[in-house]
């Protein structure tokens, strides 16, 4: 399918939801035609999945992808998911901790049923994920579970004849407290455009000192989304040059970084995006942001920092959701991801 027929006449929408808010209320499925996922974030989180914790705003936030017209719901082995033939959201669980072979194997079960769904359900291309680790850090069996992650990870992707190394899907994989696996992603009909940052050795490339398997993710993706909205996926970003952390115990310093690396990956993203002109594309100040803080006493100053960057009265600072997790790297004391959709048509952001 062309991009320029790519789901015109069921585009894809993005909103963020607020507990207060007269749109809907969290932990309530809300049947409404065209609702394909809603995910909240909150304060306490349930067993079923693994989730960062709720730091900012004090009442819960989520998130929702909208389409027009029916929506139908299926579960099927470890994934349950909604799609509308178009688009297609869905969620891999999977308890690491009683799967024979333990994390390796249970990532490489998710994904790997993941991808025989993607490939009969008319949505075959991976347009964003989202990864969630109990214990990230944690050693087990001479490794850190998140290199174990990373094994099962990159065995789908091959296994698949996926891409996982350049065009790798945008991702991030977080720590939570507990849960089991828990692999949230959304997919469409046409391939989106990987993007880099110049100021990072690609993922995909970092050295074997980071483990038997790297990462596999690009550092962003631009996606049409039908009806002259496209949408810019950033994925988790911290302070990382080349491939080594920088600014050791300074979470200040490493806040600076990681959105100076988020501004690298917007300039890269630039000529690959439709926007009728800067002012109308993706800005920095504009971004729908996710802030991942290792530790709680932390939030005010990763907070103060970010605001700073993006102005205190931004869309960005007013939206900006900040949830304690984990990050990857044990040495990383802050992670942002972060995601905008745009009219390019109109030039005019939604």
């Amino acid at each position: 399918m062309s991009e320029s027929a790519v789901s015109a006449a069921h585009p894809l929408s993005f909103r963020r939801l607020r507990a207060d808010g007269d749109t809907a209320q969290p932990g309530r499925a809300n049947a409404t035609n065209g609702l394909l996922s809603q995910r909240w974030h909150l304060p306490q989180e349930g067993v079923d999945q693994a989730a960062p914790a709720l730091l900012l705003p004090a009442r819960p936030v989520g998130e929702a992808w909208w389409v027009t017209g029916e929506v139908r719901h299926f579960q099927r082995g470890c994934l349950s998911y909604s799609t509308n033939g178009q688009w297609l959201y869905g969620t891999a669980c999977i308890d690491d901790r009683r799967e024979p072979g333990g994390l390796q194997a249970a990532a490489l079960r998710a994904y790997a049923e993941l991808f025989e769904l993607l490939e009969n359900s008319g949505c075959p291309h991976l347009l964003r994920l989202w990864n969630y680790v109990a214990g990230i850090n944690q050693p087990c069996d001479g490794l850190e579970r998140y290199r174990h992650f990373n094994v099962g990870r990159q065995q789908a992707f091959l296994a698949a004849r996926r891409p996982a190394f350049a065009g790798a899907p945008a991702a991030c994989a977080l720590g939570t407290e507990g849960g089991p696996l828990t692999v949230h992603f959304l997919a469409g009909q046409v391939p989106p455009q990987a993007i880099e940052n110049p100021r990072q050795v690609s993922a995909y490339h970092y050295p074997k000192e980071y483990g038997p398997r790297s990462p596999t993710f690009s550092r962003a993706a631009v996606a049409p989304l039908g009806g002259d909205r496209e949408a810019l996926f950033i994925s988790g970003t911290a302070s990382i040059v080349g491939h080594a952390t920088l600014h050791l115990g300074d979470v200040r310093r490493q806040t600076i970084e990681t959105l100076d690396n988020i501004e690298a990956v917007l300039q890269a993203a630039a000529p690959h995006t439709r926007a009728v002109d800067a002012a109308s594309g993706h800005r920095l100040d504009r971004l729908d942001y996710t802030v991942y803080v290792r530790d709680r006493a932390d939030l005010e100053a990763v907070r103060t920092a970010f605001e700073q960057r993006v102005g205190p009265a931004s869309p960005a600072a007013r939206d900006a959701v900040y949830l304690r997790a984990d990050i990857c790297r044990a040495d990383l004391l802050v992670e942002i991801e972060a995601q905008s959709v745009i009219d390019t048509g109109a030039g005019g952001r939604r």
